[in-house]
């Protein structure tokens, strides 16, 4: 049984890692992540741990030939390695390298369309995973002790400002949800702790009106 601090099914803590590594992506580790099932695969290894690619294919609704294939990949771009403490026999175990990962397009040349195209990929599917954690919270909210269903946040701002101002904003709202990790080694054995996720959207918007086109009649 889950303890009440999780529902049924939550994957078990983990201990926090002493340094949250985040990695850079360039343009050639950029081409090498940029693939749904590898980043799929890196976000399972980032969030529960070592695992096998059996173990992954099973987690992961795909074809264990698959898995291993892009584990391998992922490894020579250096996202994942061997974790060979947890092995046994012949199973072959993958970690991954680093916690998070970092885009800086000032480090691209977007106006390349194959690095294009991979950001396009690889915003996508950040944004596809955070829309289906956000639906998986909202669908089983009730599951969760009452603390944990107040503790929540579905909020959005709107503001009018410069690019320039934009950034201020992203990089001071980094550092206040980065000074929470120092809760993290505190809060390992905690029994009222879980795994907490925040999503940070923040994009310009056309608020225009749109209408369509008109056409003139010809005199």
């Amino acid at each position: 049984m889950p303890s009440p601090s999780e529902p049924p099914g939550a994957t078990p803590r983990h201990t926090a890692p002493s340094q949250h590594k985040v990695r850079t992506l360039d343009p050639r580790s950029l081409r090498g992540l940029a693939h749904p099932l590898r980043m799929r695969l890196f976000r399972a290894l980032r969030e529960s741990g070592p695992a096998t690619a059996s173990q992954l294919a099973v987690r992961l609704d795909e074809s264990s030939g698959a898995t291993s294939y892009h584990l391998r990949q992922l490894a020579a771009y250096g996202f994942v390695e061997d974790a060979p403490e947890h092995g046994k026999g012949r199973e072959r175990w993958w970690r991954a390298t680093s916690q998070g990962i970092r885009l800086e397009p000032d480090r691209l040349n977007l106006a390349d369309p194959v690095q294009r195209g991979a950001v396009d990929v690889l915003m996508h599917e950040v944004a596809d995973n955070h829309t289906e954690e956000l639906s998986t919270w909202l669908g089983t909210r009730h599951e969760w002790p009452t603390a944990w269903q107040e503790a929540y946040d579905l909020s959005d701002y709107s503001y009018r400002l410069t690019p320039a101002q934009a950034v201020e904003l992203r990089e001071r709202a980094g550092e206040l949800l980065e000074s929470f990790r120092a809760y993290e080694a505190q809060n390992a054995d905690a029994e009222d702790a879980a795994p907490y996720r925040v999503h940070l959207h923040g994009f310009p918007r056309d608020t225009s009106p749109r209408h369509p086109d008109s056409t003139e009649e010809p005199s």
